[in-house]
Order: C-alpha cells, then structure tokens, then sequence
C-alpha cells in the first residue's frame, strides 16, 4: 500500500518549484509538461524535469511525469523520454478508451522502459466516463485513475457547484472501475487556492466517495489533504478495537462479533485492516 493522500502538480517550467518540492511532504509529485507547460516550452520543461530526477533528493515520494495527450506532437518524445527518468508511473492526459494506455505501453516498453514503470490515466472527458472500465483493465502497468473535474466540467457545460452534483454520476463511474480492478483513484484539482473551508469540504467529500487522495495545485494545501485523507486517532482505535472483537469471537468459534451493540462482520475487519496498514504506510513514508 502506497499512501496517496495528496499529489502535487509541479511545472516543468519552474526551476523553483522542481527544487522546492523536494522539501515538501506531498505523497506524490506529478511533474508537469502538459496544461502547465507552454508550447514552445515543450521539450525545455521535458529536459529540466530529466534532469531533476536525474539530481535526485525526492525521498520515497511516488514521482510520476504527466505527459502531452497522445494526439499531440510531443508525446512520442515525452514517453520515450520517461522510459529513461527516474519515475514511479507516466500520466496519460484525456484517455477515452483502453487505446490510450497501450498505445503508451507500447512506446515505453520500445524505448527501454523498466517493468516496473506504471501508467496513470486523467479521466477528464465524458467518453472517458463512459469507457472507464475498459481503460481499468487495458493493461497490468495500470496504477491510478486521476480525475480532471475541470475539463470534464466544461465538456459536459455543467455548473461548478460546491457539493459537485453534476460530477456525481462520473465520480461514481470512475471510482466503481478503479475499485473492481484494484487501482488507485485520487480526486480532481480545487482551484481556488485562496478557499480554505472549500478545499477542506472538497476532501472530506472526496474522502466519503472513496477517493484515496486529491491532486493539488500549490503547496499551501497539502498538509489538509494528508491530514483529512488519512485515519485519524478515533479511527485507528476503533479499527484495533474491532479486529480484537473479531479475533476473540472466532476463537470462542463465532463467525461474527458484537461491538458496542453493533455487529462485527469479516468486511468490517478487513476496513479495519485496511486503515491500520494505510496508517502504517504514512509513518513509512513521513519517518523513512
């Protein structure tokens, strides 16, 4: 289990940045050559992250490189240039079919990229929505859905509205594909960086929808993103409390156990399970 709480756009335009994030405690940095970058600072961008990577000093953060849509004139040179970088996964931008994710596998993989190099899909487009599963399961490199509200909301001419109502039927497509195929899925950008209460109410909905994480925009908001998408004391304990309920119970031969007058089933003690290992994980990546 991976902790990914908070993902962090860095642009490859930024010198700043690409040094800064070395420093912050984000789960995951997605150096950035798509929105972010200009067109003709395509290939500048693409030569700084190399080198960034290159530099090391990122600790046990999960990098990922989000690359140009694959329609574009500078994804054949993004992917190939990834094969070589220091990185945990590729991000996909605008993926509508299981096309998208072969099609880079089969880049990569002719460029020399290791096994173990994963791929993450931007589900962003109404198309998109409707083919999730099929890229759920277009091939074994696939890590993570990252959802981009903001152009799927524009795509569908829909409202933004602080309680998401026109994301609701998406949201749910994407996290039903991720989950029944054993892939991450981590919520869309809060863009306005200045609404503290809104960001929060964003990961604390993200987080009841079963979002594992949400992707950022400034560094200012990472420490809220961690602390909401993680279990809190109250969940830990009671997460111990029921996986001891459990264990007496079956060793008195029970199937099920009682605690506090609630009943105690296998599922409850593998979400139990779950938030223990999660909480693990974080003090893994927070103390290694």
């Amino acid at each position: 289990m991976r902790p990914r709480r908070s993902a962090l756009f860095v642009p490859g335009t930024n010198a700043r940045a690409l040094e800064k994030a070395r420093s912050l405690k984000a789960d995951a940095l997605i150096f950035d050559l798509e929105d972010s970058v200009a067109p003709d600072a395509k290939a500048a961008s693409r030569d700084a992250i190399a080198a960034a990577l290159a530099q090391g000093g990122y600790g046990r953060r999960e990098l990922i490189l989000r690359v140009n849509a694959l329609n574009t004139e500078w994804a054949d040179g993004d992917l190939k240039a990834a094969a070589r970088m220091r990185l945990d996964a590729v991000l996909l931008p605008k993926v509508e079919s299981e096309a998208e994710p072969r099609k880079a596998e089969a880049i990569l993989i002719s460029s020399g990229a290791p096994l173990d190099l994963g791929l993450w899909c931007m589900m962003e487009t109404a198309r998109g929505m409707l083919h999730a599963e099929a890229i759920a399961t277009a091939t074994p490199r696939l890590r993570a859905f990252v959802m981009g509200t903001a152009d799927l909301s524009k795509e569908l001419h829909a409202e933004e509205t602080p309680s998401r109502e026109p994301m609701a039927t998406a949201l749910g497509l994407c996290i039903l594909a991720a989950r029944a195929y054993g892939l991450a899925v981590l919520d869309g950008v809060h863009f306005d960086i200045t609404d503290a209460e809104g960001f929060a109410r964003s990961c604390r909905q993200g987080r009841m929808l079963g979002f594992d994480g949400k992707t950022l925009i400034h560094p200012g908001t990472i420490a809220a993103a961690n602390t909401i998408f993680a279990p809190d004391a109250a969940t830990l304990n009671h997460a111990r409390r029921v996986i001891a309920a459990f264990n007496e119970a079956k060793a008195r031969g029970k199937g099920v156990a009682v605690l506090d007058g609630r009943l105690i089933e296998r599922l409850h003690v593998a979400a139990a399970e779950r938030a223990l290992a999660l909480a693990a994980a974080i003090a893994k990546l927070e103390n290694g």
